[in-house]
């Protein structure tokens, strides 16, 4: 079996209602200004709390802290989906000095990381009062970034390159496309091929320890992702080196289990770390589907395809509605596959995720007494997932957007 029945619970989803969902936005909108504090911004959710963190601590960082829910709370009014609110008057120069000084308290000096470092923070400062100034100081925060051994989209080189993407496409000034082509090549030469099967993978260099992840937060996927988005930027003959990587990788990685597909989540087993089937964004099908999302032809559709079903399947997630282990990231991938085929069905099974991780997040609330405010994490996330079910389009947070059409 791919993935572990344990992790997911029986769908449970009214009808989609449009309704619903819109009041679903509402609410956390209305919830999470409500919890808001100036001392801590918001209070860190208990799952949100790794052994020895002080729980009165401000969470500051993009991926499951303040600066994620100030991105979110502007991203949802920039679209349209809720009305002005108190995300537009946080002050980001105080916000980046409380986030350089958890980095620094916890021994993590990684300020040009994408999802954790100051880097969003920047950029959320630099679309607010743009200026040669901040553009200057962005372009250094990713050139520090580009030797991290990490390797990975949060807190990698390839979360930089993904960055500078969405830096050019809102200025389309050369020095992110330079900067694109620096992190690309310099990842190239730090790949390592995998006699057995054939295929090029990165290795991460972790929390003290290394990886082989191929998967949608720390691995080859996310990297990948970074680079299909910059394809434009690079030399013909560059990106179809990537495109023949990539493929590979993908391809020669995969598990088929009759007509469902999954990918574990290291591409080389150990003793110690054998595999373990997980079926969420960050481990799993569905981080591949959005990470392939722009595929630029349809030779991985089949892969695709399999996954969703895989998705389907597996049936929500029991950790919750949130984007990158919970119900709503799995969602994603059936938007995904709605894009890339027409077929309704995706649509369909993307909205019936989207009334399971509703409720919830009404019920997870209801027993801690509030929502979980985090991007990637928590309600949030959610309602950016929601928002994206209404109007019938993918966009993953972070991902796909960063910067909100004015």
């Amino acid at each position: 079996m791919l993935f572990d029945p344990s992790r997911h619970e029986a769908l449970n989803a009214p009808p989609w209602s449009a309704q619903h969902a819109q009041q679903a936005i509402d609410w956390i909108v209305r919830e999470t200004q409500a919890a808001w504090s100036a001392e801590r911004y918001w209070p860190t959710h208990p799952r949100d709390l790794e052994p020895g963190d002080d729980p009165a601590a401000p969470a500051t960082s993009f991926y499951y802290g303040a600066a994620g829910v100030v991105w979110a709370l502007r991203y949802l009014r920039a679209v349209g989906a809720c009305g002005p609110t108190l995300a537009d008057s946080v002050d980001m120069a105080e916000l980046r000095t409380r986030n350089r000084a958890w980095l620094q308290q916890a021994g993590l000096g990684a300020a040009g990381a994408y999802l954790m470092g100051d880097l969003p923070i920047d950029m959320m400062a630099w679309r607010d009062e743009p200026s040669a100034a901040r553009a200057d100081a962005l372009a250094e925060l990713i050139a520090s970034n580009i030797d991290d051994p990490a390797r990975e989209l949060m807190w990698g080189a390839p979360g930089s390159l993904l960055a500078a993407t969405h830096l050019h496409a809102a200025s389309a000034d050369a020095r992110w496309a330079d900067l694109v082509r620096r992190i690309a090549a310099h990842l190239r030469t730090q790949l390592h091929w995998s006699d057995g099967l054939r295929c090029h993978y990165w290795q991460q260099d972790l929390y003290g320890r290394r990886f082989t992840f191929i998967d949608a937060v720390h691995g080859f996927v996310a990297t990948a992702q970074g680079l299909i988005r910059a394809r434009h930027l690079l030399e013909p003959g560059e990106w179809a080196f990537w495109q023949r990587c990539v493929t590979d990788t993908v391809v020669r990685s995969a598990t088929r289990e009759g007509g469902h597909v999954n990918w574990r989540p290291e591409l080389i087993e150990t003793v110690l770390r054998p595999t373990k089937w997980m079926m969420q964004y960050c481990h799993g099908a569905p981080g591949f589907v959005i990470c392939l999302a722009q595929w630029p032809t349809a030779e991985l559709d089949d892969l695709l395809l399999g996954a969703g079903e895989a998705i389907w399947a597996a049936g929500p997630l029991n950790k919750g509605a949130n984007l990158c282990h919970g119900t709503a990231g799995n969602g994603y991938a059936f938007l995904v596959l709605y894009q890339r085929t027409g077929n309704p069905l995706w649509l369909e099974r993307a909205r019936a995720f989207a009334m399971h991780a509703i409720a919830q997040a009404e019920a997870e609330a209801a027993d801690v007494g509030r929502l979980r405010h985090s991007l990637w994490t928590g309600d949030q996330g959610l309602a950016i997932y929601l928002w994206d079910c209404l109007r019938a389009e993918a966009a993953f947070p972070s991902l796909d957007v960063f910067f909100a059409p004015r």
